[in-house]
């Protein structure tokens, strides 16, 4: 039997939720004792009592190791295998097969340093990736193979993810933490040439996440930073300047992400919220919109490509998924038994076939159907 009330404190209201024993309709004096109970904001009882929750599709076992990241690449390849990439705290990069839910290959390039990030470059045959090993490695996929054909040197001991962006004529801007602790470098691939490095005059602290963007209107790329002293900058990378900042958090911005389409943006950090913030005509950033949770800490946080739906991965071993164009809170999904690491969805042409997929401390990485059933 559950049993239930509600309060409300500091703006907020809250549900407590009593998991009574079934002795409990016959003889109700009962000890506190003999019952379980949950308390969390009232709204996020209310949107997981809303649809039935459902359970991950399937679950990839067999990295060994906590996954830090992951990689979809199924774009065109319907008639062909779908692939996804993770990165591991044991320095591995798993290719898996989506059709037949196994390894296709192991790739080890990072000399058992942990693997912090992943991304095709237009194609499942070239990989780069990023590992704790000061290394950001160049890899062809190509025929079979899996060879490190170059590397890039990043000189930078922090978690920072590194960023890219597809420029035309078989070229991409790579952004990756520098080599001084506060720097964010730019370069050209497949060149490796300078374009720029990027440091604030304020004491912000380390970049914690990045993110290029190049707008529409044909201007200079940008680049997005989340800082350790709880900001958000913009910067533009033609005059390497600084065009604005936003105090967003009082912990270190842990992830953020960017919808170029509303000029909106989100941010999670190592505290109990989620804030949204926009960007105006003047290149102006302002704090929209917060989300309280009940516990701290989001490692990591993706806008669906469709704009319609956030998810985020908790260090409460959640999944959180709230609608973006509200922050509505629309489910929690529970499965995992460690820190959520990495959340991503699928880029597959048909959209029945779109997956949402999460990776854990817990060395699995489940896949969820949101497109159909949330």
């Amino acid at each position: 039997m559950l049993l239930y009330y509600s309060f409300s404190t500091d703006g907020m209201s809250y549900a407590v939720f009593y998991s009574a024993p079934p002795s409990f309709s016959t003889g109700p004096l009962l000890s506190l004792s003999q019952f379980g109970f949950y308390v969390r904001p009232w709204r996020e009882w209310k949107a997981a009592m809303a649809l039935p929750l459902p359970d991950p599709q399937f679950v990839l076992r067999g990295t060994g190791a906590p996954v830090n990241t992951l990689h979809f690449c199924c774009r065109n390849q319907e008639q062909d295998k779908p692939l996804l990439f993770s990165g591991s705290a044991n320095g591995a990069v798993h290719v898996w097969n989506l059709r037949t839910r196994r390894t296709e290959s192991v790739l080890e390039g990072h000399g058992g340093a942990s693997v912090l990030w992943v991304q095709t470059l237009n194609s499942r045959d070239a990989l780069i990736s990023q590992g704790r090993d000061l290394r950001v490695c160049m890899w062809d996929l190509a025929e079979g193979r899996s060879v490190v054909t170059d590397s890039i040197l990043t000189e930078s001991v922090g978690f920072c993810q590194c960023s890219l962006l597809d420029r035309e004529g078989g070229h991409w801007l790579l952004a990756v933490p520098g080599a001084d602790m506060a720097a964010v470098r730019v370069l050209d691939l497949p060149s490796k040439t300078p374009v720029c490095t990027l440091k604030p005059d304020a004491n912000l602290g380390m970049p914690m996440c990045l993110k290029l963007w190049q707008p529409d209107s044909g201007s200079s790329p940008l680049l997005w930073a989340g800082y350790e002293d709880g900001s958000v900058s913009l910067w533009n990378l033609s005059e390497r300047s600084l065009l604005s900042r936003l105090a967003c958090h009082a912990e270190p911005v842990m992830s953020l992400d960017f919808d170029p389409g509303k000029l909106r943006g989100v941010s999670g950090s190592s505290e109990k919220a989620i804030n949204s913030w926009t960007l105006d005509g003047q290149q102006s950033l302002k704090l929209q919109d917060s989300v309280e949770l009940v516990n701290p800490g989001i490692s990591h946080l993706c806008i669906r490509e469709d704009r319609r739906i956030l998810a985020t991965a908790g260090w409460d071993h959640r999944i959180r998924l709230l609608g973006w164009k509200k922050l509505k809170p629309l489910a929690v999904l529970q499965y995992h038994t460690d820190v959520v690491q990495c959340v991503a969805f699928s880029d597959h042409d048909v959209p029945n076939k779109r997956l949402m997929a999460a990776g854990s401390k817990d060395q699995r990485i489940s896949f969820w159907s949101v497109y159909n059933q949330i």
